[in-house]
């Protein structure tokens, strides 16, 4: 897919997603939707991006929703009547790119550069990593649009934050700035706006060096899926399967060889290629 919205760059394992509607403050689009579930899938594919760093052009991170159809911006064609919620039609485009991200393969960080509004605060959620410039501004503004949250927040926003701070700034709606969603909990840091990218690529460095493609590819799934899970057997069971699994592979035999050799490690296990037979488990109707 050639991109029209987004830039997509890789340089030393680490890949960067570029919001790229900067006349438009990146406001999110049909065609942006479609262009951010492409490349998480080239991303997952491709064994030489190790992290990824999702951060905007210009000085927004990205607006929210592209509003320039008026009242018609949220509306969904056919008769309200009789609108089937359960055809393909009807489900939110913030919320297939938030689930697209939550099943990544690859850590994910948001450099929030600037106003991230609406959809463009909730699309940061499912990433494992939020830092912001001072420049940053933050709204879950729904309630001030008359409708609600989307992109499936309010799922992820409550285990990012804790209920009752989601709520606060759902409720109101209004837009923060980046030292209010540091003290939140909503981002890692504040950071000058020309030490961003800076601090987002040391941070996507240290989540690449020295590391298993394979083993930070399950504890990300591991984790995130973890947060839904009624029980920690459930936990339990599918720990057991990656420590039995990891524990025959060549990446565990590397890992403990360089270790005694007080060597740096190089895992050949790809995720492209590697990933352990009990993966995906989340796919199964019941926990074995």
């Amino acid at each position: 897919m050639d991109y029209n919205t987004i830039l997509f760059d890789v340089a030393d394992g680490v890949g960067t997603i570029t919001l790229n509607r900067r006349d438009k403050l990146n406001s999110f689009t049909i065609r942006m939707m479609d262009e951010m579930l492409d490349v998480i899938d080239r991303i997952d594919a491709d064994d030489d991006v190790r992290s990824v760093i999702v951060t905007g052009a210009g000085r927004a991170f990205c607006a929210g929703a592209d509003l320039s159809e008026g009242a018609k911006s949220f509306a969904i064609d056919g008769d309200a009547d009789t609108l089937d919620y359960a055809t393909d039609a009807a489900r939110d485009g913030g919320g297939r790119v938030t689930l697209r991200l939550f099943g990544c393969l690859k850590p994910l960080i948001a450099a929030i550069n600037g106003p991230a509004v609406g959809v463009g605060a909730t699309m940061t959620l499912p990433m494992d990593v939020r830092i912001a410039s001072e420049t940053a501004r933050i709204g879950f503004v729904f309630a001030r649009r008359g409708i609600v949250p989307e992109a499936a927040s309010s799922w992820f926003l409550p285990r990012v934050v804790g209920i009752s701070q989601a709520l606060e700034w759902c409720y109101g709606g209004g837009v923060f700035d980046a030292a209010e969603a540091l003290s939140g909990g909503l981002v890692r840091s504040v950071h000058a706006p020309d030490e961003l990218l800076p601090a987002a690529r040391a941070l996507a460095r240290k989540f690449a060096d020295g590391t298993a493609p394979v083993s930070v590819a399950l504890i990300r799934q591991m984790m995130w899926r973890g947060l839904g899970m009624s029980h920690p057997m459930e936990a339990h069971r599918v720990d057991s399967r990656g420590i039995v699994s990891r524990g025959r592979s060549a990446d565990v035999a590397e890992g403990v060889t360089s270790f005694l050799a007080k060597r740096p490690a190089v895992f050949p296990d790809q995720v492209s290629r590697d990933m352990p037979d009990f993966f995906p488990w989340w796919k199964e109707p019941v926990y074995g």
